[in-house]
């Protein structure tokens, strides 16, 4: 694979803050000078072309991963808008404790930036968690939202378990056996621990090394919020937080967007958990990028970037 090439967007950038301000935690989120939700806004749309608001994962990644998709405003004249979601990168709060990380935390907040930036006819994208938080909303209330792209996001935690964990028995037997300690100890801070997760994130997650990591890619990492360990919990193989019950099976049966699935070949996010998706919601389309890891729009912008637009300009 080629050296990663720093990413250079032509587009206009302007960035702002969203008054988002969750009820009861007014006082503890000013006391660390809070600012709110961080919104950058890349571009304008030519005319007929609707905005495309993109979703992170996580919870608690920030947007700047996902910055590959910016060349979306430059490539096809299309205003992209991302937002760190409460709790990391510029939208940073600490602190906060556990209850103040739920599923409704961030619905609220996606309605607040949509309301603040008078988002009424707009195609909606989300990576990862990003993608389940989209299908929440649009479980609630999908006004305004034209199209969605699922980027490798599950309905159902436990699948997504299964798919990773089989992935790392394709990893050398020692890296496999220092994930496994790892898991027992809760120790995944050892050198063979750390070596054994660069290799599967590079296989599966990012496609890089981390010493190679393009420097959006490296800033999103460190600056991941508390809420990933509250959510997710300490490693992509078992989910110890909230997020360990998550099966929204039923309720996708009722999504009523136009969506389409896009996910890599070499995904985290395997075939089969895309695939359970793609079943239950209805008319949902597929793209497969061949090769591509969890974030394939980091490792092939092109191929990511014209998968979504082909799909959403359709709903114009």
């Amino acid at each position: 694979m080629a050296e990663p090439k720093k990413l250079e967007i032509k587009s206009e950038v302007k960035e702002l803050y969203v008054n988002y301000i969750p009820e009861g935690y007014e006082e503890k989120l000013a006391a660390q000078d809070y600012k709110g939700t961080y919104v950058k806004i890349v571009g304008e749309s030519a005319p007929g072309k609707k905005p495309l608001l993109v979703l992170h994962g996580g919870p608690g990644d920030t947007h700047a991963y996902l910055y590959d998709l910016a060349l979306i405003a430059d490539k096809y004249q299309r205003q992209v808008i991302f937002y760190d979601q409460i709790g990391c990168g510029k939208s940073w709060c600490e602190g906060m404790g556990e209850d103040f990380y739920n599923y409704d935390l961030w619905v609220n907040e996606y309605y607040a930036v949509k309301e603040a930036l008078g988002l009424d006819d707009f195609h909606l994208f989300g990576n990862s968690w990003g993608g389940m938080l989209g299908m929440l909303c649009m479980m609630k209330d999908d006004s305004g939202v034209n199209s969605f792209v699922i980027n490798s996001s599950p309905v159902l935690i436990q699948a997504w378990l299964d798919a990773a964990n089989n992935l790392i028995k394709f990893l050398p037997l020692e890296m496999q056996n220092a994930l496994a300690e790892a898991e027992a100890t809760g120790n995944y801070d050892t050198i063979q621990a750390r070596a054994a997760f660069d290799e599967y994130y590079k296989r599966h997650v990012t496609g890089f090394y981390e010493k190679d990591y393009p420097e959006h890619i490296a800033y999103a990492f460190s600056h991941v919020g508390e809420c990933y360990m509250i959510m997710q919990g300490a490693s992509e193989f078992v989910v110890t937080g909230k997020m360990r019950d998550w099966d929204i099976r039923e309720g996708v049966k009722n999504i009523k967007v136009p969506c389409m699935a896009l996910s890599g070949g070499d995904d985290e996010g395997s075939p089969a958990v895309v695939k359970m998706g793609v079943d239950l919601i209805p008319n949902c389309e597929w793209t497969l990028i061949p090769g591509a890891p969890h974030i394939c729009s980091v490792t092939h912008p092109d191929e990511s970037c014209e998968a979504v637009e082909n799909f959403i300009s359709r709903f114009e």
